[in-house]
């Protein structure tokens, strides 16, 4: 009996590009770079630049004080989107029978530094004021804090939990997330990421010599690193008969290095086989890889060579970092999030995500297809792959694609 496909029903995306559906998309697809911000923090030499969320979040006074962070407002926004799809899931499958699964690196992190500051500014002020310790909980910064967010939010009772595992925290998401519905404990779930902006994570790349002070160049010989970014993408995941599927999800840890890339890419090279043979595709069936592509100097290298080794030269690929930034546990959702629009019935103008960089190739990585903000595809992509390579060793790629069997 052959096992009913596991579909993305409905997607909710909020980052730097926009806040909606077609803001995103129409920024997406025309490449548009102004959602990038430069921002000085105190006691670093130089500028961070940074893919911000603009524009009013949603009030989150009536939730739990532990729930109220702009991690949460993120979430909500993306849960907006999505949330008459959800409410009749609960009605149709029972609240039991939903998972919420979300990849995170930063959840609510940036309440605590404020809490921090707050406090220091007490002291230095010889008890002035006072801190309203009320404002702050210990769990806003927790990890599994976004999902049981969620999973408040619409009373659901199913397995919740978060996944941190740096940038493929939401990516391995869609794996445990597939596994729980396949072994039948849920119906369908929740499951995506989730990342804002605080300032422990770009002081922290900073230290180690990774930020851009401009917009990144992923590939580029000029690249000098990273932009961090912000931002949501959740989706529904269930059985259905047609539409954008989860087809795999490769996983692999190498475990080389705590913060480089194995030389070889042999992590990288296994997450994407294993998602082609989940999918049961070939190399040549791919119509479009969104690239993890950081823009330093050793993940650009390595990814390219390994992407030029395994696929087809033509083979249409980008990296979107330099639209939103690297929205770190939220990327493996984000960028899927991207293929999931590539392939969605509203790409009438037949586009693919750009790759925007300054086109000075590094003559150490092979000549890969870069998507151009001009470039029209000929026919609808039906397979695509997204890469997202971290910290540590820890590897995935998704595959999604356009099914039916009605």
């Amino acid at each position: 009996m052959t096992q009913q496909p596991l579909v993305l029903t409905q997607m909710g995306m909020v980052n730097a590009l926009g806040t909606s559906y077609e803001q995103i998309f129409d920024n997406l697809m025309s490449g548009n770079t102004n959602g990038l911000s430069a921002i000085k923090y105190e006691g670093l030499d130089d500028v961070v630049v940074l893919g911000e969320v603009k524009g009013e979040l949603p009030d989150l006074s009536d939730a739990p004080a532990r729930f109220q962070t702009r991690n949460n407002q993120l979430a909500k926004l993306a849960l907006n989107q999505i949330q008459p799809q959800i409410e009749s899931l609960c009605d149709t499958l029972g609240r039991n029978k939903i998972a919420v699964i979300i990849g995170t690196s930063t959840s609510g992190i940036a309440s605590g530094e404020k809490y921090c500051k707050e406090l220091s500014l007490q002291e230095v002020t010889l008890n002035k004021h006072q801190v309203d310790s009320s404002l702050y909980e210990y769990a806003m910064q927790e990890m599994n804090n976004p999902a049981d967010f969620i999973a408040n939010e619409f009373e659901l009772t199913g397995p919740t939990y978060s996944i941190s595992t740096a940038c493929s925290s939401s990516a391995k998401a869609f794996a445990s997330a597939r596994r729980l519905i396949l072994s039948g404990v849920v119906d369908a779930a929740i499951v995506g990421g989730v990342d804002s902006l605080c300032e422990l994570t770009p002081r922290g790349f900073s230290a180690l010599e990774s930020t851009s002070s401009v917009i990144c160049q992923p590939f580029s010989h000029n690249r000098d690193g990273i932009n961090i970014g912000e931002g949501a993408c959740l989706f529904i995941l269930q059985k259905a008969s047609s539409g954008i599927a989860l087809l795999g999800v490769g996983e692999s840890s190498d475990a080389h290095h705590i913060s480089a890339p194995h030389p070889e890419g042999v992590g990288a090279i296994s997450a994407m086989l294993n998602a082609l043979k989940m999918a049961n595709k070939k190399v040549t069936d791919v119509d479009y890889i969104n690239l993890h592509g950081t823009a330093t100097t050793l993940n650009d290298l390595i990814e390219g060579n390994v992407v030029a080794e395994l696929f087809p030269k033509q083979t249409p690929c980008s990296s979107t970092k330099p639209l939103i930034g690297h929205t770190l546990g939220a990327a493996g959702a984000m960028e899927a999030g991207f293929c999931w629009m590539a392939m969605s019935a509203k790409n009438t103008e037949m586009k693919l995500p750009p790759h925007c960089w300054d086109g000075q190739h590094d003559p150490l990585i092979p000549q890969l297809q870069f998507v151009t903000t001009t470039d029209k595809i000929k026919k609808m992509p039906t397979l695509c792959l997204s890469n997202s390579f971290a910290f540590g060793g820890s590897n995935s790629c998704v595959a999604i694609g356009v099914i039916n069997n009605d």
